[in-house]
């Protein structure tokens, strides 16, 4: 796919630490530069529509005259927005909850999370809450959804989504991942986005490239590790998990699935069909060799799409 695509401004002198081109380098050789030309370059806008307050007719016919609306082909309500204005947040649309602003990437998890009317779901790792809302539209407002996060900060922007939005099967928890094994609840379905280095959201914070560094990823990688542990003792038997970062690191996505795998024989590492281009898995990486069943995991770059980059594993218990 030839991208159009916008640099930003004054990057010309950003250059990657030493250690990062190395490594971006290794994992994607003569795709390299293509990659960082994405990554320095403006994403593009895209919207959700809420159909808990509408339908995605009425939110066209609404916005069509101003915007230029293209479908997000792996999202039956998303749509990239272009216009004269960039301030997409500043729409009526946006206040009244008819839309969510989402990155085009970012609506995966929650397709790939496979929810239906009636299920108890839980959001681990869930503000600022645009896969919650997500989640929840779903859901049809039936079942439960327990939508969680450890920071205060981050929590008040969770509850005001999920008002704006109409949510009403939600309840918002506050506290670390790992306090969840102290209750007995069980789950149908449970999402873990998990927090990782961002590698793949550089053209959304381009501080990732200077706050890069191998020790932040390998001590992200424990975190990871115990969310998906924590969040697999809490799903019923037959239900399904989502493991979801925005990084690109072999280590905190084909490893920790890996890893995760090796220690639980009752998980069941299921394909994801998807409507776009992507990239084959991390088979091995600086002398490790991951699990063969990785290669059912859903790999994006940001020049596959021009979105964010992202990764996607989709779990069943047996």
């Amino acid at each position: 796919m030839a991208l159009e695509l916008e640099r930003i401004p004054n990057t010309e002198s950003l250059k990657p630490k030493p250690a990062f081109e190395e490594r971006y380098t290794t994992l994607l050789g003569e795709r390299y530069p293509q990659f960082m030309e994405c990554s320095l370059s403006f994403l593009r806008k895209s919207i959700r529509v809420n159909t808990l307050k509408t339908d995605v007719g009425t939110i066209v016919k609404r916005l069509s005259p101003k915007w230029k609306l293209t479908p997000v082909p792996w999202c039956a309500e998303g749509f990239w927005i272009k216009g004269e204005r960039r301030d997409v947040g500043n729409l009526t649309e946006h206040a009244l909850g008819y839309i969510y602003i989402q990155e085009a990437a970012s609506m995966i998890p929650p397709i790939v999370l496979d929810v239906g009317p009636g299920q108890s779901v839980l959001d681990l790792c869930a503000a600022p809450g645009s896969k919650s809302t997500q989640i929840a539209q779903y859901l049809q407002n039936s079942g439960a959804l327990i939508c969680n996060d450890f920071l205060g900060d981050r929590i008040k922007a969770l509850g005001m989504n999920l008002q704006r939005c109409g949510a009403m099967n939600t309840v918002i928890t506050q506290t670390k991942g790992h306090r969840f094994k102290e209750l007995n609840l069980e789950f149908d379905r449970i999402l873990v986005d998990a927090p990782c280095s961002g590698t793949g959201t550089i053209r959304k914070s381009l501080r990732t490239l200077k706050m890069w560094n191998p020790n932040m990823v390998r001590r992200l990688c424990g975190i990871q590790r115990e969310l998906i542990r924590t969040a697999w003792g809490l799903l019923k038997p037959g239900g399904i998990m989502v493991y979801s970062t925005c990084t690109l690191e072999p280590e905190e996505d084909e490893g920790v699935v890996s890893d995760f795998l090796a220690g639980h024989s009752d998980a069941e590492l299921q394909k994801i069909d998807f409507k776009g281009s992507r990239s084959p898995a991390i088979l091995e990486f600086e002398g490790r060799k991951y699990d063969g069943a990785v290669r059912n995991c859903l790999r994006l770059w940001p020049q596959d799409n021009d979105t964010e980059g992202f990764f996607v594993a989709k779990f069943r218990k047996k």
